[in-house]
């Protein structure tokens, strides 16, 4: 997947895989849209993710749901996520897409902006004996380009940030919190 988005000369992309960040359970003090957290490891987790203008969420669907590991990795940080663009690729029995209405819930609350554009890969039906992904015609579709909604159902945070993409984390708490 990366070598295929990495194809597009109009952005750059990185493989950020969360084995590579574990952490804790959140048990934060202090809810993460209040500042940085004293923890090393969520430190670290928030440093990876505060550079990058979007993301494109890879995740399976479990009982209905996103993993654990994601929603606490989602959670762990606050100020980041904010005004930056969000696109999901979703796979499971039923194509994971019930782990996305979950998911888009999640990342809406947060502020990220979703760009509408979603993959979903059924493990029953895009695979050849189970092991090879066999593409079909509805998996080969154009990405959408990343959303600037401004319409009253937008984030908060697209109503609120005076600079979006620019603004620091800082400057967004005090924006969108006061």
């Amino acid at each position: 997947m990366l070598d295929t988005a990495s194809l597009r000369g109009d952005a750059e992309f990185e493989l950020i895989d969360l084995r590579d960040h574990p952490l804790p359970h959140l048990d934060e003090a202090v809810p993460p849209m209040f500042g940085p957290s004293p923890h090393a490891a969520t430190r670290a987790w928030t440093e990876r993710i505060a550079p990058f203008d979007g993301f494109l969420m890879v995740t399976p669907e479990y009982n209905g749901g996103m993993p654990g590991v994601l929603k606490n990795a989602i959670d762990h940080v606050f100020a980041e996520w904010v005004n930056k663009a969000v696109g999901f690729v979703s796979y499971g029995v039923d194509g994971g897409a019930r782990s996305v209405v979950r998911l888009r819930t999640v990342c809406g609350t947060l502020g990220l902006a979703d760009v509408g554009y979603q993959v979903s890969i059924s493990v029953l039906t895009d695979f050849e004996n189970h092991a090879t992904f066999v593409p079909n015609d509805r998996h080969l579709v154009t990405p959408a380009r990343p959303s600037t909604r401004s319409s009253p159902g937008a984030p908060r945070s697209r109503r609120c940030a005076p600079k979006p993409l620019s603004s620091t984390p800082e400057e967004l708490r005090n924006v969108c919190f006061q």
